[in-house]
């Protein structure tokens, strides 16, 4: 008889279909390379509004089971209704994930003979019983307190300001404080490792490489006209931030040296205002909104923009434009955490000047483009392949696992 493989409970706080956050691709992808290893994969997460039907044939690419429960419809009015929790000791971001039937799904299934409990993303606590049984893993995609004391950093608002140091000093407790509850803490960069090793209490912290797939992202050759492009979700406060800023302070400058110059920003849901103050400004900038796959749209690119201020953990949107050839313009912080080089890999921009001077001179030069494509995907090659990290994922699971026998 086959000895039966050790079962290991993935607790997600989002339904992970469709993949269109860069969390979501990475837990996917991690998942996807370690379907049919050394773990039994028991997924659970919200339905997505019954969205875990159309997705069957996903969810059994990345799961021996799934197990859900019913997701709250957060009303049109989410926005302003969940500044209510404003009041509340824990962060208005993890108290709007807690969920009733989520931790009696997790509860019960954690009493079901789990060998192994992962929770994706440091949201994934609201859902966590008081206490468990079984080894345990955090998967943290950043740091999340410094998320919103970078926020409070760049914001003009006095009253928007008061509110990020307000609700970093309880994401900072909040993390800490889970973070002390697991046998081992996985983060996706050296850098993010180092800080929560710093932190009395931590256990065993263990980083991962940022993978991409590399046969889904081919490389082709960077295009050769002014066509420049971002991706990423835009319900997201750091890409709204990003694209503000590059629209602000970036663009005038730009344009006024490459006046063909056009944007298309791919993502779901854009902010209606950063529409209209397009439309308004007579921008040529395209917000395509959620779309199944971005490559069609970024096809011809001459450049790829990451004008990001805030935000943390790293970047999949970096090296999945480094995989299909795009000649990357970012800010550090765009890049953070990914172990690439200024002028090698990507140019590096900070200030709006430097990085409209970049992104420049990145359309005016073809050699340099072809350039940076050609040694940006080698680096990928290399280095972030999303199978090699699905490994190296499994393989701190198994080491976490292994560590109740020494126990």
């Amino acid at each position: 008889m086959t000895e039966a493989r050790p079962r290991l409970l993935f607790v997600s706080p989002r339904f992970l279909f469709p993949a269109d956050q860069g969390g979501k691709i990475r837990t996917t992808q991690i998942l996807k390379g370690m379907k049919g290893g050394r773990f039994e994969i028991i997924l659970a997460s919200p339905e997505g509004n019954g969205d875990a039907r159309e997705y069957a044939q996903e969810l059994e690419q990345v799961c021996d089971q799934f197990i859900g429960w019913p997701q709250a419809d957060p009303g049109s009015l989410h926005h302003i209704t969940r500044l209510r929790h404003l009041l509340s000791p824990l962060p208005v971001s993890v108290v709007s994930d807690d969920a009733t039937r989520g931790r009696e799904v997790v509860e019960k299934a954690l009493s079901n003979g789990v060998n192994l409990a992962v929770f994706d993303f440091l949201h994934a606590m609201v859902l966590a019983p008081d206490d468990w049984d079984c080894r345990s893993l955090m998967f943290t995609h950043n740091v999340e307190a410094e998320i919103f004391a970078r926020h409070a950093s760049v914001t003009r608002n006095p009253l928007k300001r008061a509110v990020w140091q307000q609700q970093y000093r309880k994401m900072q407790a909040y993390e800490h404080e889970s973070l002390k509850r697991f046998d081992t803490v996985v983060a996706v960069s050296e850098r993010d490792a180092a800080t929560f090793r710093a932190l009395e209490g931590v256990g065993q912290v263990e980083p991962i490489p940022t993978g991409v797939d590399l046969d889904f992202f081919a490389w082709r050759s960077p295009g050769n006209g002014d066509h420049i492009v971002f991706t990423g979700a835009m319900d997201w406060q750091a890409n709204i931030d990003g694209i503000e800023f590059f629209m602000d302070e970036i663009w005038p400058s730009v344009v006024e040296r490459r006046p063909g110059a056009h944007v298309t920003i791919v993502g779901r849901n854009p902010s209606p205002a950063l529409v209209e103050r397009a439309r308004r400004r007579e921008l040529p900038f395209t917000f395509t909104g959620f779309v199944d796959d971005i490559r069609k749209h970024v096809v011809d690119a001459a450049a790829y923009i990451i004008p990001l201020r805030v935000g943390g953990g790293t970047r999949i949107k970096a090296f999945e434009a480094m995989a299909m050839g795009i000649p990357v313009v970012s800010t550090g912080l765009g890049v953070e955490g990914l172990p690439i080089t200024p002028d090698e890999h990507y140019l590096h921009g900070d200030t709006a000047a430097d990085f409209a001077n970049a992104l420049v001179r990145l359309l005016e030069d073809g050699d340099l483009r072809q350039r940076l494509s050609q040694q940006a995907r080698a680096y990928v090659e290399a280095h972030c392949s999303s199978q090699a990290v699905a490994r190296r994922f499994e393989e701190i699971c198994w080491q976490t696992l292994q560590g109740a026998e020494s126990d």
